[in-house]
């Protein structure tokens, strides 16, 4: 039975993720699912976006992908279905998908989208608020059975997309943006460690503080200083040993990050 992962903004304190996994075990009684997060903060489509493609090229091949973040429920925007690559995604056609499209895109990956438009694999009655239990979750469970995407609904061609923000090259180094500030307060930036220059001493500005070179991890610098290091998936990280960085800097997701070389000065 295929891997299916659930990822939304809907938290744990009601019974909504729960129903979704009731909904899905009915249709799929086998199926194995993993919680990637359902922490998003509410209606934020850009953090689930950036969130789902951190985690899912760790995933297998052939795993099922059912991201709801979903502040339109119940207008006419659409319910979709996505091939990226070797796997499969259901989501609102809201730009939720953008960064795991972007990446497949990267690397000419299959990139294929459908309407999800076929009621038959829906739940018989389908409520103006909770599409997540009564069209992502059905969608889902059956893709995770063996039925084919092009099976659920209508091929399309135009995807919504959000205008995701990325890394620039300068004369000096980088101007990077903070993308996810996780549970320590620690900040990840949206620049890949691959395009320093090796051996090269870095230096990296943000909110006025700034930070000398590259730690290997956490332990490696005093108490309470300000630090980067690349992070668990490659990305320039700053963090605060034993404590928030997010909290000392008042720093939040889309911040600029400039990043520079020995010698250079912005």
């Amino acid at each position: 039975m295929t891997i299916l992962s659930l990822t939304t903004d809907f938290g744990l304190l009601n019974s909504f993720v729960g129903v979704m996994k009731g909904v899905i075990f009915g249709i799929a009684p086998d199926a194995r699912i993993v919680d990637i997060t359902h922490d998003i903060p509410a209606q934020d489509v850009r953090a689930g976006s950036l969130t789902l493609w951190r985690a899912a090229s760790y995933f297998p091949e052939d795993s099922v992908h059912v991201a709801v973040v979903d502040p339109g429920v119940g207008t006419d925007r659409r319910p979709i279905g996505a091939r990226l690559g070797h796997q499969l995604f259901i989501a609102p056609d809201n730009g939720l998908l953008t960064a795991v499209i972007e990446a497949a895109e990267a690397r000419e990956e299959v990139v294929e989208f459908f309407h999800l438009d076929r009621p038959d694999y829906w739940l018989p009655k389908v409520s103006r608020t909770f599409h997540g239990r009564d069209i992502f979750a059905p969608c889902g469970a059956h893709l995770s059975t063996g039925v084919p995407l092009d099976r659920l609904g209508t091929r399309i061609d135009d995807p919504v997309r959000l205008d995701l923000r990325h890394p620039e090259k300068t004369a000096q180094g980088w101007q990077a943006h903070i993308t996810l500030i996780d549970v320590f307060g620690n900040l990840s930036t949206d620049l890949p460690a691959e395009v320093l220059p090796p051996g090269e001493e870095i230096r990296i500005r943000i909110h006025g503080r700034e930070i000398k070179g590259l730690v290997e991890s956490y332990g490696h610098a005093r108490l309470g200083g300000l630090i980067a290091l690349v992070d668990s998936e490659d990305y320039i990280e700053i963090a605060q040993v034993s404590g928030s960085a997010a909290r000392t800097l008042g720093a939040q997701v889309d911040d600029l990050v400039e990043v520079y070389f020995k010698g250079g000065g912005i």
